[in-house]
C-alpha cells in the first residue's frame, strides 16, 4: 500500500518528533493541518496520529510551548 502524500509528509514531521524527544505546539498544529487537510483522515494517517499519541502518552515524545 502506498502512502499518500500527505501521509508522507505527517510521517516526515512525527519521525522528527520521535528523534528529538519533543514536539512544539505549533509542530502539533502542524501535523493535525496535515492530516485534515483534505477533509479526510486515511488508515495511513490514523495509524501515524495513534503512533504519535503513544508515544506522548509514555513520554517518548514531550509537548513543549
Amino acid at each position: 500500500m502506498t502512502l499518500s502524500e500527505s501521509a508522507k509528509r505527517l510521517k516526515a514531521m512525527i519521525e522528527q518528533a520521535i528523534e528529538d524527544h519533543c514536539l512544539t505546539r505549533d509542530e502539533m498544529d502542524q501535523i493535525l493541518a496535515i492530516a485534515t487537510e483534505d477533509s479526510h483522515i486515511d488508515p495511513q494517517e490514523q495509524a501515524l496520529l495513534q503512533q504519535l499519541q503513544e508515544l506522548i502518552e509514555n513520554k517518548s515524545v514531550r509537548i513543549i510551548p
